[in-house]
Protein backbone atom coordinates (compact mmCIF):
# COMPACT_ATOMS: atom_id res chain seq x y z
CA UNK A 1 0.00 0.00 0.00
CA UNK A 2 1.17 3.88 -0.68
CA UNK A 3 2.91 6.10 2.54
CA UNK A 4 -0.24 8.22 3.04
CA UNK A 5 0.68 11.69 3.10
CA UNK A 6 -0.19 14.33 5.78
CA UNK A 7 -0.83 17.88 4.45
CA UNK A 8 -2.18 20.56 6.12
CA UNK A 9 -4.24 23.78 4.97
CA UNK A 10 -3.49 26.81 6.46
CA UNK A 11 -6.61 28.16 4.40
CA UNK A 12 -9.31 30.47 6.16
CA UNK A 13 -13.33 28.85 5.75
CA UNK A 14 -15.01 32.42 6.24
CA UNK A 15 -15.16 33.23 2.79
CA UNK A 16 -16.86 32.05 -0.42
CA UNK A 17 -13.89 31.95 -2.46
CA UNK A 18 -11.41 30.29 0.41
CA UNK A 19 -14.19 27.49 0.87
CA UNK A 20 -14.02 27.05 -2.45
CA UNK A 21 -10.51 26.06 -2.55
CA UNK A 22 -10.79 23.65 0.36
CA UNK A 23 -13.97 22.02 -2.20
CA UNK A 24 -11.36 21.82 -4.82
CA UNK A 25 -8.85 19.96 -2.42
CA UNK A 26 -11.40 17.56 -1.22
CA UNK A 27 -12.25 16.72 -4.87
CA UNK A 28 -8.70 16.32 -5.93
CA UNK A 29 -7.95 13.89 -2.69
CA UNK A 30 -11.46 11.78 -3.44
CA UNK A 31 -10.24 11.27 -7.05
CA UNK A 32 -6.47 10.56 -5.41
CA UNK A 33 -7.07 9.25 -2.38
CA UNK A 34 -3.55 9.84 -0.76
CA UNK A 35 -3.70 12.54 1.67
CA UNK A 36 -4.80 12.48 5.49
CA UNK A 37 -5.71 16.63 5.44
CA UNK A 38 -4.58 18.57 8.41
CA UNK A 39 -7.66 21.33 8.52
CA UNK A 40 -8.18 23.61 11.03
CA UNK A 41 -10.76 27.12 10.21
CA UNK A 42 -8.21 29.81 10.76
CA UNK A 43 -9.21 33.95 10.04
CA UNK A 44 -6.54 35.14 7.15
CA UNK A 45 -4.73 37.55 9.20
CA UNK A 46 -4.31 35.64 12.64
CA UNK A 47 -0.82 34.54 13.85
CA UNK A 48 0.77 31.68 12.82
CA UNK A 49 -0.86 28.34 14.17
CA UNK A 50 1.14 26.88 17.20
CA UNK A 51 1.17 23.84 16.12
CA UNK A 52 3.31 24.33 13.13
CA UNK A 53 6.29 24.71 14.79
CA UNK A 54 6.43 21.38 15.64
CA UNK A 55 3.98 19.90 13.23
CA UNK A 56 5.86 16.53 11.28
CA UNK A 57 3.90 16.34 7.49
CA UNK A 58 4.51 16.46 4.06
CA UNK A 59 3.22 19.45 2.70
CA UNK A 60 1.10 22.67 2.76
CA UNK A 61 -1.08 24.59 0.68
CA UNK A 62 -1.72 27.93 2.52
CA UNK A 63 -2.74 31.98 2.13
CA UNK A 64 -0.53 33.05 3.43
CA UNK A 65 -2.03 36.83 5.17
CA UNK A 66 1.18 38.27 6.80
CA UNK A 67 5.25 37.77 7.05
CA UNK A 68 4.80 35.92 10.78
CA UNK A 69 2.57 33.30 9.55
CA UNK A 70 4.97 33.61 6.07
CA UNK A 71 8.37 33.13 7.96
CA UNK A 72 6.73 30.27 9.98
CA UNK A 73 5.32 27.95 6.76
CA UNK A 74 9.04 28.33 5.98
CA UNK A 75 10.52 27.56 8.88
CA UNK A 76 8.87 23.96 8.57
CA UNK A 77 10.94 23.02 5.48
CA UNK A 78 7.97 21.49 3.89
CA UNK A 79 6.99 21.47 0.38
CA UNK A 80 4.60 24.53 0.18
CA UNK A 81 2.41 25.55 -2.74
CA UNK A 82 0.98 29.49 -1.60
CA UNK A 83 -2.62 30.35 -2.60
CA UNK A 84 -2.78 34.12 -2.14
CA UNK A 85 0.21 35.78 -3.85
CA UNK A 86 -0.24 39.12 -1.30
CA UNK A 87 3.34 38.33 -0.29
CA UNK A 88 5.46 38.16 -3.92
CA UNK A 89 9.40 37.69 -2.53
CA UNK A 90 8.39 34.27 -0.63
CA UNK A 91 10.36 32.01 -3.46
CA UNK A 92 7.29 29.74 -3.42
CA UNK A 93 5.54 28.14 -6.20
CA UNK A 94 1.96 29.69 -6.06
CA UNK A 95 -1.30 29.34 -7.97
CA UNK A 96 -4.46 31.93 -7.97
CA UNK A 97 -6.75 33.01 -10.56
CA UNK A 98 -5.21 35.26 -14.02
CA UNK A 99 -6.36 38.46 -12.64
CA UNK A 100 -5.42 40.21 -16.04
CA UNK A 101 -7.93 38.35 -17.81
CA UNK A 102 -10.42 38.91 -14.69
CA UNK A 103 -9.80 42.57 -16.04
CA UNK A 104 -10.44 41.75 -19.26
CA UNK A 105 -13.62 40.05 -18.72
CA UNK A 106 -14.99 43.10 -16.59
CA UNK A 107 -14.12 45.84 -19.15
CA UNK A 108 -15.66 43.53 -22.12
CA UNK A 109 -18.89 43.63 -19.98
CA UNK A 110 -19.14 47.11 -19.49
CA UNK A 111 -17.89 47.79 -22.96
CA UNK A 112 -20.91 45.68 -24.40
CA UNK A 113 -23.02 48.18 -22.65
CA UNK A 114 -22.37 50.57 -24.61
CA UNK A 115 -20.68 52.58 -21.12
CA UNK A 116 -17.71 55.69 -22.09
CA UNK A 117 -16.64 56.53 -18.86
CA UNK A 118 -15.42 54.33 -16.56
CA UNK A 119 -13.40 53.94 -13.07
CA UNK A 120 -11.62 51.27 -11.45
CA UNK A 121 -11.75 51.25 -7.37
CA UNK A 122 -9.40 49.07 -5.61
CA UNK A 123 -7.03 48.40 -2.75
CA UNK A 124 -3.86 50.85 -1.75
CA UNK A 125 -0.78 49.77 -4.64
CA UNK A 126 1.26 47.02 -2.86
CA UNK A 127 -1.67 45.23 -0.82
CA UNK A 128 -2.19 42.74 -3.13
CA UNK A 129 -0.03 43.00 -6.17
CA UNK A 130 -2.38 40.97 -8.42
CA UNK A 131 -5.35 43.29 -7.90
CA UNK A 132 -2.67 45.43 -8.85
CA UNK A 133 -2.09 43.86 -12.14
CA UNK A 134 -6.08 44.06 -12.51
CA UNK A 135 -6.08 47.67 -12.06
CA UNK A 136 -3.33 48.50 -14.80
CA UNK A 137 -4.94 45.89 -17.15
CA UNK A 138 -8.45 47.18 -16.69
CA UNK A 139 -7.10 50.80 -17.50
CA UNK A 140 -5.37 49.74 -20.70
CA UNK A 141 -8.42 47.56 -21.88
CA UNK A 142 -9.87 50.86 -21.62
CA UNK A 143 -7.50 53.26 -23.04
CA UNK A 144 -6.97 50.71 -25.81
CA UNK A 145 -10.91 51.32 -26.50
CA UNK A 146 -10.42 55.07 -27.13
CA UNK A 147 -11.69 56.01 -23.17
CA UNK A 148 -10.34 57.08 -19.93
CA UNK A 149 -10.14 55.11 -16.55
CA UNK A 150 -10.46 57.23 -13.68
CA UNK A 151 -8.84 55.07 -10.28
CA UNK A 152 -10.24 55.59 -6.61
CA UNK A 153 -7.14 56.52 -5.19
CA UNK A 154 -7.75 54.16 -1.60
CA UNK A 155 -5.65 55.08 1.62
CA UNK A 156 -3.33 52.42 2.69
CA UNK A 157 -4.82 51.64 6.63
CA UNK A 158 -6.26 53.09 9.41
CA UNK A 159 -9.69 54.89 7.60
CA UNK A 160 -12.93 54.68 9.06
CA UNK A 161 -15.12 52.58 6.93
CA UNK A 162 -17.83 55.90 7.40
CA UNK A 163 -14.74 58.00 6.14
CA UNK A 164 -13.65 55.93 2.99
CA UNK A 165 -17.20 55.50 2.06
CA UNK A 166 -17.75 59.43 1.90
CA UNK A 167 -14.42 59.66 0.03
CA UNK A 168 -15.80 56.42 -2.75
CA UNK A 169 -19.24 58.47 -2.88
CA UNK A 170 -17.26 61.69 -3.96
CA UNK A 171 -14.80 59.71 -6.31
CA UNK A 172 -18.16 58.71 -8.06
CA UNK A 173 -20.00 61.66 -7.81
CA UNK A 174 -16.79 63.67 -9.54
CA UNK A 175 -16.66 61.21 -12.78
CA UNK A 176 -18.39 61.47 -15.91
CA UNK A 177 -22.28 59.57 -16.53
CA UNK A 178 -23.30 56.97 -16.99
CA UNK A 179 -20.38 54.92 -15.29
CA UNK A 180 -19.13 51.47 -15.88
CA UNK A 181 -17.00 51.00 -12.43
CA UNK A 182 -14.56 47.87 -11.83
CA UNK A 183 -14.21 46.80 -8.35
CA UNK A 184 -11.26 45.10 -7.77
CA UNK A 185 -13.56 42.21 -5.77
CA UNK A 186 -16.76 41.63 -4.17
CA UNK A 187 -16.35 43.35 -1.05
CA UNK A 188 -14.89 46.92 -2.67
CA UNK A 189 -18.27 46.06 -4.85
CA UNK A 190 -20.63 46.89 -1.79
CA UNK A 191 -18.87 49.58 -1.24
CA UNK A 192 -19.02 50.81 -4.52
CA UNK A 193 -22.89 50.39 -4.58
CA UNK A 194 -23.51 51.58 -1.12
CA UNK A 195 -21.37 54.97 -2.11
CA UNK A 196 -23.54 55.45 -5.23
CA UNK A 197 -26.83 55.66 -3.04
CA UNK A 198 -25.67 57.92 -1.15
CA UNK A 199 -24.22 60.19 -4.56
CA UNK A 200 -27.77 59.79 -5.25
CA UNK A 201 -26.03 57.76 -8.35
CA UNK A 202 -28.46 55.19 -9.55
CA UNK A 203 -27.41 51.74 -10.32
CA UNK A 204 -27.29 50.63 -12.84
CA UNK A 205 -28.80 53.48 -14.85
CA UNK A 206 -26.50 55.94 -14.14
CA UNK A 207 -22.98 53.62 -12.65
CA UNK A 208 -23.08 50.24 -13.40
CA UNK A 209 -20.67 48.02 -11.01
CA UNK A 210 -18.91 44.99 -11.64
CA UNK A 211 -16.84 43.09 -9.09
CA UNK A 212 -14.49 39.81 -8.51
CA UNK A 213 -15.22 36.51 -6.92
CA UNK A 214 -18.74 36.05 -6.98
CA UNK A 215 -19.36 35.52 -3.88
CA UNK A 216 -22.64 35.10 -3.89
CA UNK A 217 -23.20 35.94 0.08
CA UNK A 218 -22.21 39.64 -1.04
CA UNK A 219 -23.43 39.94 -4.40
CA UNK A 220 -26.85 39.04 -3.20
CA UNK A 221 -27.24 41.46 -0.18
CA UNK A 222 -25.64 44.28 -2.48
CA UNK A 223 -28.26 46.31 -3.64
CA UNK A 224 -28.59 45.66 -6.30
CA UNK A 225 -27.33 42.49 -6.70
CA UNK A 226 -23.56 42.69 -7.78
CA UNK A 227 -22.41 41.33 -11.18
CA UNK A 228 -19.43 39.65 -10.51
CA UNK A 229 -16.48 37.36 -12.25
CA UNK A 230 -16.42 33.66 -11.12
CA UNK A 231 -12.57 33.04 -10.31
CA UNK A 232 -13.64 29.45 -9.92
CA UNK A 233 -12.14 28.89 -7.03
CA UNK A 234 -12.69 25.04 -6.84
CA UNK A 235 -10.88 24.72 -9.72
CA UNK A 236 -7.66 26.51 -8.11
CA UNK A 237 -7.81 24.44 -5.44
CA UNK A 238 -7.57 21.49 -7.55
CA UNK A 239 -4.85 22.62 -9.61
CA UNK A 240 -3.33 23.80 -6.31
CA UNK A 241 -3.35 20.19 -4.58
CA UNK A 242 -2.03 18.41 -7.97
CA UNK A 243 0.78 21.06 -7.71
CA UNK A 244 1.73 20.08 -4.52
CA UNK A 245 1.10 16.31 -5.11
CA UNK A 246 4.22 16.77 -8.17
CA UNK A 247 6.34 18.82 -6.01
CA UNK A 248 5.73 16.06 -3.09
CA UNK A 249 6.77 13.41 -5.56
CA UNK A 250 10.33 14.90 -6.38
CA UNK A 251 8.98 16.78 -9.36
CA UNK A 252 10.48 19.86 -10.94
CA UNK A 253 7.70 22.57 -11.53
CA UNK A 254 8.39 24.41 -15.44
CA UNK A 255 6.90 26.89 -13.79
CA UNK A 256 6.74 28.84 -10.24
CA UNK A 257 3.54 30.24 -11.05
CA UNK A 258 0.34 28.75 -12.29
CA UNK A 259 -2.50 31.19 -13.39
CA UNK A 260 -6.72 29.89 -13.72
CA UNK A 261 -8.53 31.35 -15.73
CA UNK A 262 -12.00 33.19 -14.70
CA UNK A 263 -15.17 31.74 -15.84
CA UNK A 264 -16.65 34.42 -16.65
CA UNK A 265 -19.07 37.38 -15.57
CA UNK A 266 -22.35 36.28 -13.66
CA UNK A 267 -24.01 39.08 -14.57
CA UNK A 268 -26.77 40.80 -12.22
CA UNK A 269 -28.80 44.07 -11.79
CA UNK A 270 -25.99 46.35 -11.15
CA UNK A 271 -25.12 45.68 -14.65
CA UNK A 272 -28.41 45.18 -16.09
CA UNK A 273 -28.17 48.20 -18.52
CA UNK A 274 -27.34 49.85 -22.02
CA UNK A 275 -25.50 52.56 -21.40
CA UNK A 276 -26.80 54.39 -24.61
CA UNK A 277 -29.72 57.19 -25.75
CA UNK A 278 -30.27 55.31 -28.93
CA UNK A 279 -33.43 53.51 -28.20
CA UNK A 280 -33.71 51.91 -31.77
CA UNK A 281 -30.25 50.17 -30.15
CA UNK A 282 -31.68 49.25 -26.89
CA UNK A 283 -34.83 47.74 -28.76
CA UNK A 284 -32.62 45.57 -30.63
CA UNK A 285 -30.10 44.57 -28.16
CA UNK A 286 -33.28 43.56 -25.65
CA UNK A 287 -35.04 41.29 -28.47
CA UNK A 288 -31.94 40.04 -29.29
CA UNK A 289 -30.99 39.11 -25.31
CA UNK A 290 -34.45 37.51 -24.92
CA UNK A 291 -34.97 35.59 -28.42
CA UNK A 292 -31.06 35.09 -29.57
CA UNK A 293 -31.71 30.90 -29.01
CA UNK A 294 -34.99 30.89 -30.65
CA UNK A 295 -33.35 30.86 -34.09
CA UNK A 296 -34.11 34.44 -34.90
CA UNK A 297 -32.38 36.05 -38.03
CA UNK A 298 -31.06 39.54 -38.29
CA UNK A 299 -34.73 40.17 -40.50
CA UNK A 300 -36.99 39.30 -36.77
CA UNK A 301 -34.33 42.14 -35.16
CA UNK A 302 -34.89 44.68 -38.17
CA UNK A 303 -38.36 43.61 -38.08
CA UNK A 304 -38.33 44.77 -34.23
CA UNK A 305 -36.74 47.77 -34.38
CA UNK A 306 -38.78 49.20 -37.25
CA UNK A 307 -35.24 50.35 -39.15
CA UNK A 308 -33.51 48.39 -42.59
CA UNK A 309 -30.26 46.82 -42.09
CA UNK A 310 -28.11 50.08 -42.98
CA UNK A 311 -29.94 52.11 -40.91
CA UNK A 312 -30.07 50.05 -37.72
CA UNK A 313 -26.21 48.20 -38.16
CA UNK A 314 -23.55 50.84 -38.04
CA UNK A 315 -25.56 52.68 -34.98
CA UNK A 316 -25.57 49.30 -32.90
CA UNK A 317 -22.12 48.70 -34.05
CA UNK A 318 -21.11 52.26 -32.46
CA UNK A 319 -22.90 51.28 -29.55
CA UNK A 320 -21.61 47.41 -29.02
CA UNK A 321 -18.85 46.91 -31.20
CA UNK A 322 -20.83 44.17 -32.85
CA UNK A 323 -22.63 43.83 -36.25
CA UNK A 324 -26.31 42.50 -35.59
CA UNK A 325 -25.36 38.53 -36.54
CA UNK A 326 -22.03 39.16 -34.30
CA UNK A 327 -24.48 40.12 -31.09
CA UNK A 328 -27.53 37.32 -31.75
CA UNK A 329 -23.97 34.59 -32.13
CA UNK A 330 -22.61 36.28 -28.90
CA UNK A 331 -25.68 35.76 -26.87
CA UNK A 332 -25.76 32.04 -27.90
CA UNK A 333 -22.80 31.28 -27.16
CA UNK A 334 -22.85 33.16 -23.77
CA UNK A 335 -25.94 30.62 -22.94
CA UNK A 336 -24.09 27.65 -24.29
CA UNK A 337 -21.25 28.45 -21.48
CA UNK A 338 -23.97 28.90 -18.89
CA UNK A 339 -25.85 25.43 -19.76
CA UNK A 340 -22.77 23.70 -19.78
CA UNK A 341 -21.40 24.60 -16.64
CA UNK A 342 -24.52 24.91 -14.13
CA UNK A 343 -26.51 22.00 -15.72
CA UNK A 344 -25.46 17.97 -16.62
CA UNK A 345 -27.28 18.15 -20.22
CA UNK A 346 -25.98 15.93 -23.06
CA UNK A 347 -24.45 19.05 -25.84
CA UNK A 348 -26.88 17.99 -28.37
CA UNK A 349 -29.35 18.99 -26.00
CA UNK A 350 -28.12 22.24 -25.14
CA UNK A 351 -27.18 22.68 -29.07
CA UNK A 352 -30.87 22.62 -29.28
CA UNK A 353 -31.86 24.33 -26.37
CA UNK A 354 -29.33 27.72 -27.75
CA UNK A 355 -30.82 27.58 -31.46
CA UNK A 356 -29.11 25.34 -33.01
CA UNK A 357 -29.83 22.59 -35.36
CA UNK A 358 -26.57 20.48 -35.26
CA UNK A 359 -25.02 19.56 -32.32
CA UNK A 360 -21.42 19.40 -34.57
CA UNK A 361 -22.41 22.89 -35.94
CA UNK A 362 -22.48 24.42 -32.29
CA UNK A 363 -19.21 22.58 -31.45
CA UNK A 364 -17.98 24.48 -34.51
CA UNK A 365 -19.16 27.77 -33.17
CA UNK A 366 -18.35 27.34 -29.82
CA UNK A 367 -14.76 26.57 -30.27
CA UNK A 368 -14.29 29.62 -32.88
CA UNK A 369 -15.76 31.59 -30.05
CA UNK A 370 -13.78 30.03 -27.01
CA UNK A 371 -10.56 28.07 -28.31
CA UNK A 372 -12.26 24.99 -26.48
CA UNK A 373 -14.61 22.12 -27.59
CA UNK A 374 -17.78 22.51 -25.25
CA UNK A 375 -16.19 19.57 -23.33
CA UNK A 376 -13.05 20.66 -22.70
CA UNK A 377 -15.07 24.07 -21.51
CA UNK A 378 -17.50 22.01 -19.04
CA UNK A 379 -14.49 19.90 -17.69
CA UNK A 380 -12.14 23.39 -17.05
CA UNK A 381 -14.94 24.83 -15.45
CA UNK A 382 -15.89 21.86 -13.18
CA UNK A 383 -12.73 21.31 -11.58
Amino acid sequence: MPTTRHVALLIEASRTYARGLVRGVARYNREHGKWSIYFKPHGLDDPPPTWLKDWKGDGILARIGNRRTADAVLQTGLPVVELRRAIPDLGLPTIGPDHCAVAQLAAEHLLERGFRHFGYCGLFPGVHPPMDEAREHFKGLIQDAGFQCGVFQARRRGEAWEQQQERIAQWVDSLPKPLGVMACNDDRGLQVLDACRRAGAAVPDEVAVIGAGNDECLCDVALPPLSSVDLLPQRVGYEAAAMLDRIMDGMELPTQQILVEPDGVVARQSTDVLATDDQAVVRAISFIRQHACDQIKVADVLAHAKLSRTALEPRLKRVVGRTIYQEIRRNQIEQVKQLLVTTDLPTKQIARQCGFNYVEYMARVFRRATDRTPAQYRKQAQK
